[in-house]
């Protein structure tokens, strides 16, 4: 480990670090817990302010709060921003696990949240205080923002994103001066670096025919004919499309069936039908192509069907105000060389000698909305296997927790003694 990342490295606790952890995973933070996100942000601004760094907590809806921290190296650099989310999924209902135990056993932290993502929320905030108890951050600024409802609809990283573009929504906005330069999601990779990963789209079709008798169902118009019509024709002529747009990075764009819903009762001809899918975007489409392509063969369904009506429609809930779109960051991205060179210094610290290999994300996550709407090249890295995610046998590695506190310090020291151009 050279010489100049050794500082903030050495400085990151474990002991210290695993008991954050431990005390995010014990405090429930799921959809329908009151105030639901609130005491997560309150235990991380409790361990910040013991260490001298003051967190805000910027409300986004009554009880729920983003909380930001920013340490200043005093000099001009570059901003980096650490981004993680506050709020988990419920308990499984069959097999609930370790539950909310935050327990340590055989080297692993256990409990709702440890990977999706209350170990990498405790890991950055021990890298900001790592940065501050070694001194070495003397050029420009890490934030670290733990934002709300990344789990639903969005709503915290759609606020913190609207605080940075002064103007419009699109990809093209104009940005205030205290956009990040970089950020890193704290998503679980097991600390691989990801440079982006697909947009998603939750979509309804809703079909509507004519309910009948259904021993004449020559009087009806079958909404759920209809529907396994427009399947088929998305299976055989739309899959193969999107399997051969692909993206050097992020893969073919996919669509994936997930309900069906519709009819009444066998003896009728059912009247409509609701189909939601999953629609998994690469860079150059949009929900605008992915609605005008889905259009496109209901009407030919329709055509065929005289009377049929089809419409197409985001899921509602499904998501915030603003699109889940793509990112790809460039391997070459000033950011992305930061965090390679981390991860080196601190797998040669463990005595690990392989080269770190740029990945992408399976998931969607709030690098999409950094990204695609703030302009902010985005890496994600962090502790923790995403397969465990959401499962009643989460756990992440200790070791992992460490490592990833490590190279988000080292990364920060690294990408922001440059002056951003």
């Amino acid at each position: 480990m050279t010489d100049e990342l050794r500082p903030p490295v050495a400085a990151v606790d474990e002991a210290e670090l695993v008991a954050l952890a431990a005390r995010l995973v014990r405090i429930p933070s799921h959809p329908g817990v009151p105030r639901q996100e609130e005491a997560v942000a309150r235990a991380l601004a409790e361990y910040l302010g013991r260490h001298g760094l003051g967190a805000e907590l910027v409300e986004v809806e009554p009880g729920r709060p983003n909380l930001l921290c920013t340490l200043a190296g005093g000099g001009p650099g570059r901003r980096l921003l650490l981004c993680g989310h506050t709020d988990t999924v419920p308990l499984n209902a069959v097999d609930p696990g370790s539950g909310f135990s935050g327990e340590v056993r055989d080297g692993r932290l256990h409990g709702r949240g440890a990977v999706d993502m209350k170990g990498a929320l405790a890991a950055m905030a021990a890298a900001l205080v790592a940065l501050r108890r070694s001194g070495a951050l003397t050029a420009g600024d890490v934030t670290l923002a733990a934002v709300v409802d990344e789990e639903m609809a969005g709503l915290g990283a759609e606020h913190l994103v609207s605080a940075w573009v002064a103007s419009g929504r699109g990809a093209g906005a104009v940005h205030s001066r205290e956009t990040p330069d970089g950020a890193i999601v704290g998503e679980p990779t097991g600390n691989r670096p990801c440079l982006g990963h697909k947009g998603l789209e939750w979509l309804e079709v809703e079909i509507h025919g004519r309910a009948a008798h259904g021993g004449t169902p020559q009087n009806g118009i079958n909404a759920i004919a209809a529907a396994g019509r427009f399947v088929y024709l998305v299976e055989t002529e739309l899959v193969p499309l999107l399997a051969a747009r692909g993206h050097p990075l992020l893969g073919p764009p996919t669509i994936n069936f997930g309900t069906v819903r519709g009819g009444d009762q066998p003896s009728t001809v059912a009247a409509s039908c609701t189909l939601a899918l999953d629609r998994r975007l690469i860079p150059g489409e949009s929900y605008e192509s992915v609605v005008a392509e889905l259009t496109g063969l209901l009407g030919r369904v329709e055509a065929a069907t005289p009377g049929l009506v089809t419409a197409v429609r985001r899921l509602p809930g499904g998501a915030g105000a603003l699109e889940r779109r793509p990112f790809a960051t460039a391997p070459d991205d000033p950011l992305a060389r930061a965090v390679a060179g981390a991860c080196r210094a601190v797998r040669a610290g463990d005595g690990i000698s392989t080269e770190p290999d740029f990945g992408a994300f399976p998931a969607w996550t709030n690098g999409g909305l950094l990204a695609g709407y703030a302009g902010i090249p985005t890496v994600i890295l962090g502790p923790g296997d995403l397969a465990l995610a959401h499962s009643p046998r989460e756990s992440v590695p200790v070791a992992e927790l460490v490592a990833a506190a490590q190279i988000y310090a080292a990364t920060a020291l690294a990408f922001c003694a440059a002056e951003a151009t």
